[in-house]
C-alpha cells in the first residue's frame, strides 16, 4: 500500500491551498482516510477524516470552518481543500487509511501513511 501526498507549498495568512493524496496498492472500500499535521516540536494532530462512500466526514477543531475533506471518483483520492490559512496551519501535512470502526481522530487507528508535504503559511 502506498499513500502520495501532494499540494504543498509557501502562501500567504489567508490564502488557500488544496492538498491531494493517492493511494493504491489494495481496494480502500471500507477504509476511513484522514490528514494529519506535525508542526515542528509538536505531536502530530488530527486534521480531518472521511468515510468510505464520503458522506462522513470530521474535523479538529482548529480547521472546522475553514478546511473541506472529500474524496474523488474512484475512492482511491482523497483532497483537503484549506482556505482562510494562518501562519498556525504551518506543519507537514500527512494522508493515512484506516479500517472503518476505529477513532479517527487518533493516529494509531491508522495503519498506512503518506510521507508528508509541507505547508507554510507566512503572516
Amino acid at each position: 500500500v502506498q499513500l502520495q501526498a501532494s499540494g504543498g507549498g509557501l502562501v500567504q495568512a489567508g490564502d488557500s491551498l488544496r492538498l491531494s493524496c493517492a493511494a493504491s496498492g489494495r481496494t480502500f472500500t471500507n477504509y476511513y482516510m484522514g490528514w494529519f499535521r506535525q508542526a515542528p516540536g509538536k505531536e502530530r494532530e488530527f486534521v480531518a477524516a472521511i468515510s468510505w462512500n464520503g458522506y462522513i466526514t470530521t474535523y479538529g477543531n482548529s480547521v472546522k470552518g475553514r478546511f473541506t475533506i472529500s474524496r474523488g471518483y474512484g475512492m482511491n483520492t482523497m483532497y483537503l481543500q484549506m482556505n482562510s490559512l494562518k501562519p498556525e496551519d504551518t506543519a507537514v501535512y500527512y494522508c493515512a487509511t484506516a479500517p472503518t470502526g476505529r477513532r479517527t481522530v487518533e493516529v494509531a487507528s491508522y495503519d498506512y501513511w503518506g510521507q508528508g508535504t509541507q505547508v507554510t503559511v507566512s503572516s
